[in-house]
């Protein structure tokens, strides 16, 4: 089977800057990256979320994408991102062509190309939903799909565009800005596409600060580090609990990325200096009105004995918006928003 190539991080800052930029337009683009995003676009589509949440909560019947078929293509395994995107077009009267694990299950086991995969899926669907394993893949897909829109639902360490919407949205719900803030994100910076996201969409705005939990072998790599420094976001790279501040308006848990290891034996190391969310943690470091968000599963994150606090939101409001987020992107890509 032909591989897609890796890319490094110098070629996919050149992949994200050449996406179509939205600039109020959502109708027909695809979703590679956030720096597609404008503030601006952010509002469109927090205004169409808030009408989305209403007809969820309301059960309402909603024939917005009758007739549209929406192809789900997942490399990796998945249940939230693929289980939300596959409500958020039923409940807007839709259809979805489930294909998970393409590799063993579709003609790619055959040998056919990655390329001519897109283009056959092209053929049957009004937007693909794309989730590979490679960096890259995703900008690659939607220069192949050329004729409708193709959204990123995570490319290898790289990016996962709709998670920091529905992250950013609970944030905007939650605390009325996403601007001057201090937030704590914690676990696998190193490889986790959902932290790489939310540092992006958090230096889409102004004076916000993140601070950076993680055993040292899995902090940022230098070149992200500038990267993300020179954008304007102030990172503060911390090893030890001791060190969180308590000013934080959020907390950002997320599982070291066993996947993204080269052998167990390197994975099991990370996790011998993992850090975990427990009440104590929290009573001791966390202020009364910060949030607790995990983009999940919870693997060795949270103590569930956390759930209970009004702080943690991961399955309140956090996964549910994801739904809503969804809803609302797809009606704008499809045009019917």
């Amino acid at each position: 089977m032909q591989q897609i190539n890796t890319y490094s991080q110098d070629e996919i800052q050149v992949i994200d800057n050449d996406s179509r930029m939205i600039n109020g337009n959502f109708k027909g683009k695809d979703i590679v990256s956030l720096d597609q995003f404008s503030a601006e676009d952010f509002r469109v589509l927090f205004t169409l979320t808030n009408s989305m949440k209403q007809i969820v909560i309301n059960n309402e019947p909603s024939d917005l994408l009758a007739g549209y078929l929406i192809s789900l293509l997942f490399f990796e395994p998945s249940s939230r991102t693929f289980g939300s995107f596959a409500a958020a077009v039923k409940r807007l009267g839709g259809q979805t062509l489930d294909i998970q694990n393409p590799e063993t299950v579709s003609s790619l086991a055959k040998g056919e190309t990655f390329e001519d995969t897109i283009r056959t899926f092209e053929a049957y669907s009004d937007a693909i939903v794309l989730r590979h394993r490679t960096a890259g893949t995703a900008k690659v897909a939607a220069e192949i799909a050329s004729s409708i829109p193709v959204i990123n639902a995570g490319d290898g360490s790289n990016e996962h565009p709709t998670q920091t919407l529905l992250d950013l949205y609970t944030l905007y719900e939650r605390l009325g800005r996403l601007n001057n803030l201090t937030c704590l994100i914690a676990g696998d910076p190193l490889n986790s596409r959902a932290i790489h996201s939310l540092i992006r969409g958090l230096s889409l705005f102004n004076n916000n600060t993140v601070y950076l939990l993680s055993p040292k072998q899995l902090q940022l790599t230098r070149d992200d580090f500038l990267f993300w420094s020179a954008r304007g976001i102030r990172i503060i790279e911390i090893s030890s609990e001791k060190d969180i501040p308590g000013n934080c308006h959020f907390w950002y848990w997320t599982r070291i990325q066993q996947e993204r290891f080269a052998s167990r034996e390197e994975y099991h190391d990370a996790m011998k200096e993992r850090f975990i969310v427990t009440p104590k943690l929290l009573n001791n470091f966390a202020n009364k009105d910060m949030i607790l968000l995990d983009p999940l599963p919870r693997v060795a994150t949270i103590d569930p004995a956390v759930d209970a606090d009004e702080r943690a939101q991961y399955f309140r409001s956090q996964i549910r918006n994801g739904l809503y987020t969804r809803m609302a992107l797809l009606a704008l890509l499809l045009g019917k928003a």
